[in-house]
């Protein structure tokens, strides 16, 4: 008896260090992806007033606990039964991507000043409703990642036992939200953080001016992720289907791959977006 116990220590043992040593090889294949996934969720949760801030991250991260729930099963599942689903999903999530990403560069480029018109108004009673619509924003750009973090580390691991593959998929799939959504919830609270070292250190000495390029050093920061993020959706977008579609993946063999991901993501994304243009003032001249 105590010996059957103890041999099913040792065999948890064993499984334990096999997920340890997956997990480890499926977050590195992953990196990339949670350095997208963390420069586009910070930008997204950024721009609220102060005390809003951390609950609308915690309401994105909930969303993202949520997303990931689901994805992680559905992919096991898919992965078993029907492989090509999959690549269909992605290329179906890289056009949302890319999409995001080319309708940002084209509202900076042309729509600049009427946002910034917007922008400038004073808050109302359609605060909360931009917050939600920002946060519902963030939660579905956030499953696509998602989807595509979860679809790489099971790749990872497609040679594996199948306890192996859950546990080492729902290892990376939750490292990845409380590991990204932490990081972004430093940023966001730089400013606070600052302002606690200038008022502690009587606004004098080393931590003063800790605290104040802390405080000056969010709002560029956010500046910074507003573009790396997109640039982030772009490129992720432009990596699903180079990855996922034959034809772009043999297109300009010699062309770098991040200039070419780019360009791929940047002219699928101008399609979508012309194309869902068009629909909305088709719409709006047969109403």
């Amino acid at each position: 008896m105590a010996s059957g116990f103890f041999a099913i220590l040792d065999d948890i043992a064993f499984l334990m260090d096999d997920v340890a040593a997956a997990t480890k090889m499926a977050t590195s294949k992953t990196a990339g992806i949670l350095g997208d996934d963390l420069a586009v969720n910070a930008e997204k949760a950024t721009g609220f007033l102060s005390e809003r801030e951390i609950p609308v991250l915690w309401a994105i991260t909930k969303g993202s606990l949520i997303n990931k729930i689901i994805i992680v099963p559905v992919a096991l599942l898919l992965n078993a039964l029907l492989p090509a689903a999959i690549t269909f999903i992605l290329i179906l999530g890289g056009l949302y991507l890319a999409y995001e990403g080319v309708e940002k560069i084209v509202e900076y480029l042309f729509h600049r000043n009427q946002n910034e018109h917007v922008a400038s108004k004073p808050a109302d009673a359609n605060t909360s409703i931009s917050e939600k619509d920002k946060i519902k924003s963030a939660v579905t750009t956030d499953f696509i990642l998602s989807v595509e973090i979860v679809i790489i580390a099971l790749g990872s691991v497609a040679t594996e036992t199948l306890p192996v593959q859950i546990l080492t998929v729902s290892v990376v799939a939750l490292l990845a939200t409380v590991g990204v959504y932490g990081i972004v919830a430093l940023i966001v609270r730089m400013d606070d953080a600052g302002y606690k070292l200038i008022k502690k250190s009587n606004n004098k000495g080393f931590f003063t001016s800790l605290g104040n390029g802390l405080v000056k050093g969010l709002p560029i920061i956010i500046k910074m992720l507003s573009i790396v993020g997109t640039i982030a959706l772009v490129l992720v977008s432009g990596g699903i289907f180079a990855h996922n579609i034959d034809f772009f993946h043999h297109l300009l063999p010699n062309v770098p791959a991040t200039v070419k991901e780019f360009g791929i993501g940047l002219v699928m994304g101008l399609i979508v977006v012309l194309v869902i243009t068009g629909y909305k003032k088709v719409v709006a001249l047969a109403k």
